[in-house]
């Protein structure tokens, strides 16, 4: 292996790692194994590095093209920034910065310090966007402005997030909040917001704080988008006393994986007892209605289960196309 790969791998990956005699060397394996980390995180570092650079630039055309022209406003502490900006006259560059600092510090004690990192890149990085590349304006129509500019704002929260940062600090003291008060997530982000779109009735108009609202619901729906894929997964569990039938089914007809595991069944004030296998799945929502008519089939007394997957990673469901 080349020496200054070598010691690229023994300073980085390995710093913290004790070699097997004792020493300062290792072998070709702990190598090897320190080569194939380094290069999953500089891979790693890459995609995020594009995904928020991505968000950064989505945001910057959303405020610049369609919000800032209109003194439309967003939720979170986008919004507080557009608020300031258009009371009293303050660059919003200037404020993304300010305002977000002491998010970055709360998101350093509440998450860790490499998201810190990441989120300050961030910011500044949105900051920096919008003091310099300036997008044109692209429409006057309220109702267009406020869709279009929460579409591409949340695109670009939500990039930003796939990418390890958050260009909205809001988040982050929601998280910090939640854990302290015992509150749910988004209980306290609508609180925040529900404060900042009063403020916006009062200092700018009524019309305008419900557009905005328009602005915030677009975007955070559009974050969601972003963040949870376009596909949408079904965890499926079924217990039957055909499970191998099913089990069959599943993988030759439906070209997707199965994992099997031992249960007991009980019900009743008896509880009767015996042991069977139960099959987890996860498939797309566009098989479900086929899975469902397969069971039905094969065992119609079948208990089946199915709960909502955000995402997935691995195995076989996205390497594999559909079958119907």
């Amino acid at each position: 292996m080349n020496s200054l790969l070598t010691k690229i791998i023994t300073r980085t990956i390995l710093r913290d790692k004790k070699s097997t005699d004792g020493d300062h060397e290792y072998s070709d394996f702990i190598l090897a194994k320190g080569f194939r980390e380094l290069k999953i995180n500089v891979v790693r570092l890459f995609k995020d590095f594009i995904l928020v650079s991505l968000g950064i630039a989505s945001a910057a055309f959303g405020l610049e093209s369609f919000l800032i022209p209109n003194s439309f406003i967003d939720g979170g502490a986008t919004g507080i920034s557009l608020l300031i900006t258009k009371i009293t006259g303050v660059p919003l560059y200037i404020l993304l910065v300010v305002i977000n600092v002491p998010f970055v510090f709360l998101g350093y004690i509440v998450i860790g310090r490499q998201f810190a990192i990441k989120t300050a890149l961030a910011i500044a990085g949105l900051a920096v966007c919008v003091a310099f590349v300036h997008f044109p304006e692209v429409t006057n129509d309220n109702l267009l402005v406020a869709v279009f500019g929460g579409f591409f704002l949340g695109a670009g929260i939500g990039l930003s997030v796939r990418g390890g940062a958050v260009i909205d600090g809001t988040e982050v003291l929601a998280i910090f909040l939640s854990r302290k008060f015992g509150t749910t997530i988004g209980d306290v982000i609508i609180m925040i917001n529900i404060v900042i779109f009063l403020a916006a009735a009062y200092f700018l108009s009524i019309e305008t704080a419900l557009y905005s609202m328009i602005t915030y619901l677009a975007a955070s729906k559009t974050l969601d988008f972003v963040i949870e894929g376009i596909d949408e997964y079904t965890g499926v569990t079924i217990i039957s006393l055909h499970s191998e039938e099913i089990r069959e089914m599943i993988i030759n007809e439906m070209g997707r994986g199965v994992t099997v595991y031992k249960g007991k069944r009980g019900y009743g004030k008896s509880g009767a007892t015996g042991e069977f296998d139960i099959i987890y799945t996860v498939i797309t929502r566009l098989e479900l209605n086929k899975l469902n008519t397969e069971i039905l089939t094969i065992d119609p007394n079948s208990f089946v289960v199915m709960s909502s997957v955000k995402d997935t990673k691995g195995g076989m469901i996205k390497k594999r196309s559909l079958k119907h």
